[in-house]
């Protein structure tokens, strides 16, 4: 089906099918799903500091669609304040990431901030019952009496694809997860995903009706019929809460955007240039546009990116159809590091076993996060198989990926820079 032939009224699947939602009229849409996402920052609170908020699923909880990611920095101590301060109500961080005595630090130096923020943190159990001590230990490193989400961290990552489904779905989860929102050391319990297979856990997961939340790794150019998207629509039709995170990464999309991109999108998306919206905050406005999503995670690292991410929420309107075609052409135009839409085709397309998204997922941690530790362990971690691409044909992995990640030069980087 092409541009013409899809229905006008159908924005989201025309979205994800990497064409565009139907929409009329000015900046912000007209379809009925389009005003609904336009009414949500309606509800943002008296307090105009605190950045516009979504409902979180089935919770009923209030959440700022901008969520501040917290991993290792020499000046995150910082960044959480400056984060708040700005109007940022939402935190994520999680075991491996190092940060929650920051957090302790920064109760005890002002235990009103708490009850202010909404605080997700994660741990990685091999099955349910290990969530119980986990939590505990959190609460203990974050110096909290509760935490507002509590997510089983990177789902799959440990798990073989079955039972990571039987794990969202089974009964011992349900009395685990039943057990811990009854205790109130976590109101709300979920989980992360990057997973390739990520569409069949999280479909598995909104049916089971366990999970309070997902955080998934996402973009807004899902294929229409693809197993992901529609995952996505059963969590949304089953009101589980859908939190963003990984959504881009690249030569131009790092912390330090260079090149010709910034002229390229200003003549590529008028929209966004009249709204003066640089590109990333054009990704932010496509992300929010779809109305799944309630929050979108992003490790904010210096003032600059939390003022222009701040600003792209506080001025969020849906964006129209050809806004967000002009703005997916502008980013596919330029080198990517990692893609969103990763479900193992590449590496199926290419013959190999090697895990070639991971690898990419890995060499952005490594190059545009920051996580230069966590990449080379995880890299480490890999069996064999799933590093060695010598044999893979990285063309035909370019052809099958839906964002065309060069695979000829960003493997060889992957190895030196990883290993």
């Amino acid at each position: 089906m092409n541009e013409q032939e899809l229905p006008s009224t159908d924005r989201r699947g025309f979205l994800q099918a990497s064409t565009l939602a139907a929409v009329s009229g000015g900046i912000v849409a007209g379809s009925a799903r389009a005003q609904d996402a336009a009414a949500k920052i309606q509800d943002a609170p008296a307090d105009q500091t605190v950045l516009p908020r979504r409902k979180l699923g089935k919770t009923g909880v209030e959440i700022t669609m901008l969520n501040q990611g917290v991993v290792r920095g020499a000046t995150i101590d910082r960044a959480l304040r400056q984060a708040f301060a700005a109007g940022v109500r939402t935190f994520d961080t999680a075991k491996v990431y190092g940060t929650e005595p920051n957090f302790k630090k920064w109760f005890e130096q002002d235990p009103t901030i708490r009850k202010q923020i909404f605080l997700v943190t994660k741990d990685m159990p091999k099955q349910p019952n290990d969530l119980l001590a986990m939590l505990d230990q959190r609460l203990e490193a974050l110096g909290t009496d509760y935490i507002d989400l509590f997510f089983i961290h990177g789902l799959g990552d440990e798990h073989s694809l079955d039972a990571a489904v039987n794990f969202v779905k089974g009964d011992e989860f349900k009395q685990v997860a039943d057990k811990i929102r009854k205790s109130g050391k976590a109101k709300f319990v979920g989980f992360s995903t990057h997973h390739k297979d990520r569409a069949a856990m999280i479909q598995a997961a909104a049916e089971a009706g366990i999970v309070d939340a997902i955080m998934l790794q996402y973009t807004p150019w899902l294929e229409k019929d693809s197993p992901l998207n529609k995952a996505l629509d059963v969590a949304h039709a089953k009101n589980v809460g859908l939190i963003t995170m990984k959504h881009i990464a690249g030569q131009f999309f790092g912390d330090k955007p260079k090149g010709n991109i910034l002229e390229d999108v200003a003549k590529r998306v008028p929209d966004l240039k009249e709204r003066n919206f640089s590109p990333f905050q054009g990704l932010l406005q496509a992300i929010w546009t779809d109305e799944r999503v309630s929050s979108s995670c992003v490790s904010m690292r210096n003032t600059d990116q939390l003022r222009e991410n701040c600003d792209a929420a506080r001025r969020f309107q849906p964006l129209k159809e050809a806004a967000l075609q002009q703005l997916k052409d502008a980013v596919l135009a330029h080198r990517r590091l990692m893609c969103a839409d990763c479900d193992g085709r590449c590496s199926e397309a290419a013959g190999t076993k090697a895990e070639l998204g991971n690898l990419a997922r890995y060499l952005t941690y490594h190059q545009h996060h920051g996580n230069r530790a966590e990449a080379r362990k995880l890299y480490a971690q890999m069996p064999p198989e799933a590093r060695d691409w010598s044999n893979a044909d990285l063309a035909a992995a370019q052809q099958a990926c839906p964002n065309r990640l060069d695979f000829a030069q960003l493997m060889p980087e992957a190895k030196q820079r990883l290993s």
